[in-house]
């Protein structure tokens, strides 16, 4: 599953620490000595098995086998490596130097595909921690570092994240090779790349970057290898460790990397230039560059009709903008600027404010932070009962202060819609909450004129930000019609025969070009 170019590219990069100081030891020849040097290191870990055997035909061939319990497989380990090396006719065997024999053993006994040769004491213990198996053979300075890994993984399921009406029901798993698998399934491409990297001083865990060699940029590319060397952390559980610690604008409540579970997304950003990042143990892979316009886009858009995906999309782009609006004007007109609005609505509002104590931001902030708290409870508790108790706690809570004159009518409505709103976008929930209360107090202190006036901070912020050299808000205002087609709205297929400025330069055409200069 690796790419055709060297794992070293991405691996030499990185910083390299070992846990020990004997890292760097040459092994002995003596089988007894490697093995007690190995309990030393591995002391009080109950989970280190090692085995000593001899030859059924040749006594003296004493070999041995080191791996941790759990993370192999038990049948491969018997089937390919005890039952063919102590059942194997050494013809000649005492005329044979034990480098010999071992190569032997490597190249005719040993019925596993992947096996390499270790010399280096912390490539043993590399080895060891990482599953594989390692074969020692007496009077031998050096092992075997057989691939015989084998633990059990969740099986392929829909991703409760990212359900969709139309396509695949396929979401990625903790391991990592399953992940990549289900990406190359789709890619039967030679110009499909896996670069693989560790990342974590003492995790070592497993990174792989994935990109079209003809498509993506070689500075990006570049940029975020020096990026991943400037990692220092000691493990990473999950990609969204990577997420901030790479990331560009770092204090922006804005993504700056997208995030996905569905190998049919990731493989729709690699075809378009862009980058992914995996790691073992999370099903979650970043994609890069990542603009803007991606937090209105969902996978089943490209599989459903054009018309009702443009649709859809102006729907989520309206619901993030009334989600910040709705709160803040409406504390603007109440508490500024009355006269705007019409003299039965400001009647009404009055009359339905006329108990409540306390003033229109005091309302809001409450009514936003219950709903909020609603809305994790929902998410946290099991869910059986999550969704009962955010609905039902909203109706009744929002009934009760109403009631009781704590909020008037016009707020529950005020946040209920905002809270509707925000669960358009679900990727941009948390930094719609940061502008919601930023619009919200601006507005307080300064009417509608701090409405705008943080309207126009947030445009030029987002503006300013660039991922991984590429606008934030690439394909908003563009002059190229190309780069719009699959923002706003989503163009035909047939229509859509360039790949986006800035990400796909190295090859912009989607579609080839017949003999005349059309596109075919």
């Amino acid at each position: 599953m690796k790419s055709s170019k060297s794992d070293d590219n991405c691996n030499s990069a990185l910083p390299h620490s070992s846990t020990t100081a004997v890292s760097e030891q040459e092994l002995g020849q003596s089988l007894d000595e490697t093995l007690a040097r190995l309990r030393q290191i591995f002391s009080n870990d109950g989970t280190l098995r090692i085995r000593v055997m001899e030859n059924k035909q040749f006594g003296r061939v004493r070999f041995g086998l080191v791996y941790i319990d759990g993370m192999i497989d038990r049948e491969l380990i018997q089937d390919g490596i005890i039952r063919p090396v102590t059942e194997a006719l050494f013809t000649g065997a005492e005329h044979y130097s034990p480098e010999h024999l071992m190569e032997n053993i490597r190249t005719q006994v040993i019925q596993i595909s992947d096996v390499v040769v270790a010399l280096k004491l912390d490539e043993l213990i590399s080895a060891i921690v990482a599953g594989k198996t390692l074969f020692l053979l007496d009077g031998c300075a050096g092992a075997l570092n057989i691939n015989a890994q084998g633990w059990e993984t969740r099986a392929i399921t829909e991703p409760l994240t990212e359900k969709g009406v139309r396509g695949p029901r396929e979401g990625f798993t903790e391991s990592l090779l399953v992940n990549l698998t289900l990406i190359r399934r789709r890619v039967q491409n030679a110009d499909l790349k896996f670069i693989f990297c560790e990342i974590g001083t003492r995790s070592k865990t497993q990174t792989c970057l994935c990109y079209m060699e003809s498509l993506a940029s070689p500075d990006i590319l570049k940029e975020l290898q020096e990026r991943l060397a400037r990692v220092e952390i000691d493990h990473i559980l999950d990609t969204g460790y990577l997420a901030e610690l790479i990331r560009d604008e770092p204090y922006s409540p804005f993504e700056m990397l997208g995030s996905t579970e569905r190998p049919d997304a990731v493989v729709s950003k690699i075809m378009e230039g862009r980058f992914a990042i995996m790691i073992e143990g999370s099903p979650f892979a970043l994609t890069l560059p990542y603009v803007f316009v991606e937090n209105f886009q969902a996978s089943e858009d490209y599989y459903l009709n054009y018309y009702f995906t443009s649709f859809n999309r102006i729907l989520r782009i309206l619901g993030a903008f009334m989600s910040i609006s709705i709160p803040a004007v409406y504390v603007a007109l109440v508490t500024f600027s009355q006269e705007m609005l019409p003299t039965q609505l400001l009647l009404s509002i009055a009359t339905a404010r006329l108990s409540v104590p306390f003033p229109s931001i005091v309302e809001a902030l409450i009514m936003l932070t219950i709903f909020e708290i609603l809305r994790e409870a929902g998410a946290r508790i099991p869910t059986s009962i999550g969704q009962a108790v955010s609905i039902v706690g909203a109706l009744v809570l929002g009934q009760a202060a109403v009631d009781a004159r704590i909020v008037s009518a016009p707020m529950v409505i005020v946040v209920g819609l905002t809270g509707i709103t925000t669960l358009l976008n679900p990727r941009l929930t948390g930094p719609l909450i940061v502008v919601r209360v930023v619009l919200l107090l601006m507005s307080f202190f300064l009417g509608i004129y701090g409405y705008f006036f943080g309207l126009l901070g947030l445009v030029i912020h987002l503006m300013s930000m660039r991922s991984f050299g590429v606008s934030y808000m690439l394909g908003v205002g563009s002059i190229r019609a190309q780069d719009i087609k699959d923002t706003i709205i989503r163009a035909p297929w047939w229509d859509m025969y360039l790949r986006p400025a800035m990400i796909g330069a190295r090859n912009m055409r989607r579609k080839p070009m017949d003999k005349k200069g059309k596109r075919s």
